[in-house]
């Protein structure tokens, strides 16, 4: 494909949706199939079929449109409207005249201007909702692979990497490091052999950011993964994605076969010198696989354990070659980066951390799914006004970041900015992008003995402080549960946090104490309730 045949797909593509006289898109992301969006599909189908109205009317499915506790949800393309928990047989209303029809749709209509839709910026998610995930010719028609294009015909590998530098993306796996720094760590490497791999093994409880913009968006991550690819000089690409992910690995295996088909994939594209395909290598369930080092083991045929550092990927990664790591999101802001312009990017969010950040709500929350905000953005921002607050009759009690590797926030830091930095400054972590809102009906012991639990079941047991460490910890904290514990275990379970944090071999055991400290830092008082020895005795 040249680049002026991909100008020609557009806006071939833009004339045909112009055409129709309505769109209608059934979100087909995994929650919405489980609330049964895939029969109000069909139904439509099958009364577009029966009214005669294929060339006027269309139905496909979508990304995720972010009210997962609201679905399945349907929106149509005239209006914008979005409806939600409609049954098969509401959604037929959508092609009725019948004023009495159109007024029961009414009230499945959601208000687009509650602060759930106002308070967002999406950037990642622009296109989940709007686009057949299933269609690259979709993806064409929203600007897809121009991004591409620009950087083959256009820019220099070091222009790219220049770029991406300017616009301050930082990684958004967890660790947060400059995205254009690594770029060029990999850029700099001699050698004509180096790799480009998609971290997409999301195992956070509760988290699921990478996979709802690989279900909704697949197309964005393989065009930013080839940008990346032509900025370092690689000319293979991996995706590395959970087993349990079986939606975005079908839909990431059809998207790699429609762009290489349009020979969007493959070698010389846009008619260049540059090559670039991409294989998916499916992960089986290991949280430790997440750590890079971990995650290129298991590509290799190997068992998935970490490797202590250096040397870095960067330098000596997968088959010993330097290699770029980067997660899903990360990938996905590359596109729009380059479309809009470093400075726009850097436009957004605060001093030291650029751009949006994509958050799974969850728990104690009335709006629970996906959103996207500035960084920068108050937490108390997300959880009132785009989460709708707790459900009445109970109290915020503290919210989680970070999954296993994060810390728990109480209500007195509501007004937290969402950042790295600020993050770090109270004890917990930006992490992928897992937040889960707790109550006052939770105890916060046993919040942190279920995350102790994960890393204890999640630990490869290749270093002693993480594999025996996270087993001692866990023991303590089941007696804190029980009301068995004495002031001698609260010392022991502190110094034992310590000890993790400053010993273990990867992030897991350095982080496992995380939830640990910051529940020992706020909600002490919980722990001291529980002591056998306490004045008083335990309550």
């Amino acid at each position: 494909m040249t680049v002026e045949e991909l100008y020609e797909m557009r806006d071939r593509e833009r004339e045909r949706l112009a055409r129709l006289r309505e769109r209608i898109y059934c979100c087909s992301a995994a929650g919405c199939l489980s609330c049964g969006s895939e029969s109000v599909r069909r139904a439509l189908a099958a009364e577009i079929e029966a009214r005669g109205l294929k060339g006027q009317v269309e139905v496909c499915g979508s990304g995720c449109m972010g009210l997962c506790s609201r679905g399945p949800l349907v929106r149509t393309q005239s209006d914008g409207a979005i409806y939600a928990q409609l049954t098969p047989d509401e959604a037929l209303w959508l092609l009725s005249e019948d004023p009495a029809d159109r007024r029961r749709l009414e009230a499945k209509r959601l208000d687009l201007n509650d602060p759930f839709f106002t308070r967002q910026l999406k950037i990642v998610l622009a296109n989940s909702g709007y686009i057949d995930p299933e269609s690259v010719h979709d993806y064409v028609a929203m600007g897809g692979y121009q991004a591409l294009a620009k950087v083959l015909t256009e820019m220099t590998p070091e222009e790219v990497i220049e770029e991406i530098k300017a616009s301050g993306l930082r990684g958004r796996g967890g660790a947060g490091y400059p995205t254009g720094l690594k770029w060029e760590l990999v850029r700099r490497q001699p050698g004509d052999i180096k790799y480009v791999i998609c971290n997409a093994d999301e195992g956070d409880p509760g988290a699921f950011m990478d996979r709802s913009v690989l279900e909704g968006d697949p197309h964005r991550v393989l065009e930013g993964m080839a940008i990346a690819a032509y900025a370092v000089g690689a000319q293979q690409g991996y995706i590395y994605v959970r087993g349990e992910y079986g939606l975005a690995i079908q839909r990431l295996q059809l998207a790699i076969r429609q762009a290489e088909r349009e020979r969007l994939l493959g070698n010389r594209i846009f008619e260049t010198t540059f090559g670039f395909r991409v294989d998916l290598r499916i992960g089986a369930g290991a949280f430790v696989c997440g750590e890079e080092t971990a995650l290129i083991a298991s590509i290799e045929g190997k068992r998935g354990t970490p490797r202590q550092r250096p040397p870095y990927p960067p330098e000596r990664g997968l088959w010993g070659k330097p290699t770029l790591i980067n997660n899903v999101e990360t990938f996905a802001n590359v596109p729009p980066i380059i479309m809009n312009g470093a400075r726009w990017f850097a436009s957004i969010g605060t001093e030291t951390s650029k751009g949006t950040k994509v958050f799974a709500l969850a728990g104690a929350v009335r709006n629970t799914g996906l959103v996207e905000v500035p960084m920068g953005t108050p937490l108390r921002t997300i959880l009132f006004e785009i989460g709708g607050g707790v459900p009445e009759g109970r109290q915020f009690k503290a919210a989680q970041t970070g999954g296993p590797s994060g810390g728990c926030i109480p209500a007195e830091l509501l007004d937290v900015p969402v950042d790295y930095e600020s993050l770090a400054a109270i004890g917990s972590i930006m992490g992928s992008g897992g937040l889960i809102v707790l109550d006052d009906s939770s105890s916060m012991v046993d919040v942190a003995r279920f995350f102790m639990e994960f890393c204890m079941d999640e630990s490869c047991g290749k270093c002693i402080p993480c594999r025996a460490g996270t087993v001692q910890m866990h023991e303590i904290l089941s007696r804190f549960s029980r009301r068995e514990a004495t002031r001698q275990d609260l010392e022991l379970l502190e110094e034992l946090c310590v000890l993790l944090k400053e010993t273990s071999l990867c992030g897991l055991g350095q982080t496992a104490p995380n939830p640990v400290m910051s529940t020992l830092r706020y909600f002490r008082h919980e722990y001291e309730a529980r002591l056998t020895d306490r004045e008083g005795g335990a309550q």
